[in-house]
């Protein structure tokens, strides 16, 4: 069974805005499961989707992940740390984006068998708009 995202709000560090409605299948994975509490982060449960898998399974999740949004159309774009950015031209024009959130409860041991989580979260507005020209200087 996989997971169809049709709208969600904004993720970590960005303003909360209506997002449009988002053409994402997350596919369940193997040794991964819906967490609607987002390892017990409210403010994020609030704004993402999560997944709970292990610590040990993070990168091979992460891989799969990645795989599956890339026959999706989806290309990581950017990413630091933790988190990537996927980014898909819109038909129309512009841009639809998403980001994709890998963390731990930093209140547990680091450990194989801990849990470990993936949040996704749709990206508001339009990240390929032209941005204004600078003003000429006078």
């Amino acid at each position: 069974m996989s997971i169809l995202i049709l709208a969600a709000t904004a993720a970590l560090n960005l303003q909360a805005a209506p997002a449009a409605p988002l053409d994402l299948i997350i596919p369940e994975l193997p040794g991964t499961s819906g967490d609607p509490t987002c390892g017990g982060n409210a403010a994020l449960a609030a704004q993402a989707f999560c997944v709970a898998t292990t610590q040990a399974a993070m990168q091979g999740v992460a891989d799969q992940y990645n795989a599956a949004f890339a026959t999706q159309g989806w290309l990581a774009a950017s990413g630091e740390d933790n988190l990537t950015v996927y980014v898909r031209r819109k038909d129309g024009g512009g841009c639809a984006a998403f980001q994709l959130l890998a963390f731990a409860d930093p209140n547990r041991p680091v450990a194989p068998g801990a849990p470990g989580y993936f949040a996704f979260a749709t990206i508001p507005g339009d990240i390929c708009a032209n941005s204004p020209a600078p003003a000429a200087p006078q």
